[in-house]
């Protein structure tokens, strides 16, 4: 049982004072929070007992002695890896080692939040779905272009469109037996949320793919998966969180995969096939 501290580190924005109070002296002491009652962690950060109850309940666990549990695990670990800024001039060796450090924690924290349970559920809905459209804007419609060529690969009926107007007129038609997988890392994204909108009328499943917290995006859908990336100005551009997102595409395709495994290969065979044909 993992990803106390990460889910922590990613909330820390959206927490109400007195919940960040507490939450940056268990960033600060993690140990001391493991070993804390209530009452203890209460005396020691300032906040009070239900501001920590309030806390527990903000970042998703049943109560403080699962977010201890979660902690604990976080520490035996050994990984307190914090995302690394890119500084002016930095030197290129630098540059190099905190990109790539970023990009694999940010897989590796997402794999402590992201939920089993969730993503079979995501899963299913994908394997009995007839048609599956792709949807997300700027960098997340990379995520989904990506997405709709390794689906494509194995010959599930996929769609993405790179024009919001297309993306918002083919939810427009989806039914019952289709399923859209919606990406945004803020989960605020109005174009993507017009889409599941149309796509919900129409009866079709609905996946989302966004960071780990409240937005309103993981609210609306049937099924919410998350990620977690520590995004600042200078990352604004998805680097991180493009990478975490990318992952989770690729969970759920290999799962597909796996499912229909000797058909996935054929397609797959066929495919590189025809591409080494065509050069």
């Amino acid at each position: 049982m993992k990803g106390g501290l990460v889910r922590l580190r990613a909330l820390m924005d959206d927490l109400t004072p007195s919940e960040r109070k507490i939450g940056a002296y268990i960033l600060d002491h993690p140990q001391e929070t493991v070993q804390s009652s209530v009452a203890q962690l209460s005396e020691r950060s300032g906040g009070s007992p239900a501001a920590i109850i309030r806390l527990c309940k903000s970042l998703g666990v049943t109560g403080f002695q699962e977010l201890k549990l979660k902690i604990a695990g976080d520490l035996q670990t050994g990984e307190q890896y914090q995302y690394t800024e890119i500084r002016p001039q930095d030197s290129m060796e630098s540059i190099i080692q905190h990109v790539s450090a970023n990009n694999i924690q940010s897989v590796k924290d997402t794999v402590h939040i992201l939920d089993p349970r969730l993503v079979e559920q995501a899963v299913d809905v994908l394997h009995r779905a007839n048609r599956i459209f792709f949807y997300g804007v700027g960098a997340s419609n990379l995520i989904a272009l990506d997405a709709h060529y390794k689906f494509m690969r194995i010959n599930r009926t996929s769609f993405s469109f790179a024009d919001p107007h297309m993306q918002i007129s083919s939810a427009t038609t989806l039914r019952e037996d289709d399923a859209v997988v919606c990406i945004s890392y803020s989960g605020e994204t109005s174009n993507v949320i017009s889409c599941l909108k149309h796509a919900r009328e129409g009866g079709a499943a609905t996946i989302s793919i966004t960071k780990w917290g409240s937005n309103t995006l993981s609210s609306l859908v049937d099924v919410p998966l998350m990620i977690t990336s520590t995004e600042s100005d200078i990352r604004s551009g998805a680097t991180s969180s493009r990478i975490a997102q990318l992952n989770v595409i690729d969970i759920l395709y290999l799962a597909i995969a796996s499912r229909d495994y000797n058909q996935s290969v054929e397609y797959l065979e066929k495919s590189r096939q025809a591409i080494l044909e065509h050069k």
